[in-house]
């Protein structure tokens, strides 16, 4: 019995696969260039037009951005996060906290049932970090702290789909367009959705996690500028 050659479809298809696995696995890193198209030629074994069309087909899941003249760049970890970005890009901010309510909630309701005692030491540790860097001023280590900490929620609610969601929005929450935003006279250090949220998931009170949850997002909500400022 011979094997019958590679229809052109299916080998588009999986030089697209080994391009997401090198982003997937880290070979590749965000923000940096991927190897040049001669390079991945030789790889790969492919003609010039299958590998722009794997290229084509993660510059259109969000992957991966092609800039003519300069090469092309990761820029996502996975089609979620990719999406997550264009979210970015397409939708108001206002719009995007509000998609937070469904995702903040469901999370902390199911860490409250789910969390375990290492989940919550681990919480406890982030929300110190946060407490230090909003006394020390230092905006950038007060987002990555309280980045790590929603996200550990997210974590702990034992749905690793809710949790890669979540992450996907790293970017959108929690990005330098966001930290741009924070006016004088915001409270970096707000119990509500962060040390009461965890003594809520301590006690497992899954309705009290919602509800500082919800008391959190809120306040974040009135404090995005409106429109014209």
């Amino acid at each position: 019995m011979t094997l019958g050659s590679i229809q052109r479809p299916q080998l588009a298809d999986e030089v697209t696969e080994r391009l997401r696995e090198a982003i997937v696995s880290g070979q590749w890193p965000l923000q940096e260039r991927i190897p040049p198209e001669p390079e991945l030629m030789a790889q790969l074994g492919v003609s010039r037009g299958t590998l722009r069309e794997g290229v084509k087909a993660l510059a259109h899941a969000g992957m991966l951005e092609v800039r003519r003249g300069d090469g092309t760049y990761v820029r996502a970890a996975s089609e979620i996060h990719g999406a997550a970005r264009k979210a970015y890009r397409e939708h108001e901010d206002e719009d995007v906290l509000q998609v937070r309510f469904a995702l903040d909630t469901k999370a902390a309701r199911l860490a409250a049932r789910l969390a375990n005692d290492g989940d919550i030491a681990a919480m406890h540790a982030m929300l110190a970090k946060r407490r230090e860097a909003w006394a020390a001023e230092d905006l950038e280590q007060w987002i990555a702290a309280d980045w790590d900490f929603h996200l550990k929620v997210a974590e702990s609610s034992g749905n690793r789909l809710l949790h890669e969601l979540y992450g996907s929005f790293g970017d959108v929450f929690h990005g330098t367009k966001m930290a741009q935003r924070l006016r004088n006279g915001f409270d970096g250090c707000l119990e509500a959705g962060h040390e009461a949220l965890v003594a809520a998931i301590a006690a497992r009170d899954e309705d009290a996690a919602v509800a500082t949850v919800n008391a959190n997002l809120n306040y974040c909500m009135s404090w995005m500028p409106q429109a014209g400022e």
